[in-house]
């Protein structure tokens, strides 16, 4: 029972730092450290999105995700050892970790894409007249 309701909403398949999350609306996580600064938006790669009993394996959608904050994970404690030699070695390592909000799935990509299309063939016709001359 729990798995259909679960089901029920809108989610998606996002790809940050060559790991997966399946994230949903207003969710927050932490990933692996990313370049954007605190405060800021950023459109993560999508790979799917699903929900209402609709899948969608080549979306033309975009997710939009907010950085919350940049901070340190939990301390690793590492040990070495011998026995019989004397050798002991200790350290520690603390992964940087993003916390992102995602604020908005389904997003449509913007127009802006359409504009690049055809500004590139002007710029192309313009560079074989110089060849030309």
């Amino acid at each position: 029972m729990l798995a259909r309701v679960f089901y029920a909403m809108s989610y998606a398949i996002i790809s940050l730092g060559g790991k997966q999350y399946r994230v949903r609306e207003g969710e927050k996580l932490l990933v692996d450290r990313v370049k954007t600064d605190e405060g800021k938006t950023f459109h993560p790669t999508l790979l799917f999105v699903g929900g209402d009993g609709q899948a969608d394996l080549k979306p033309k959608a975009q997710v939009t995700a907010k950085v919350v904050g940049h901070v340190l994970g939990e301390k690793i404690r590492i040990g070495k050892y011998k026995a019989k030699k004397g050798y002991r070695r200790h350290t520690g390592y603390r992964s940087k970790l993003t916390q992102i909000e995602i604020t908005s799935i389904g997003a449509k990509k913007a127009a802006g894409t359409a504009k690049k299309t055809e500004s590139k063939p002007k710029a192309a016709s313009t560079t074989r007249k110089k060849a030309e001359s």
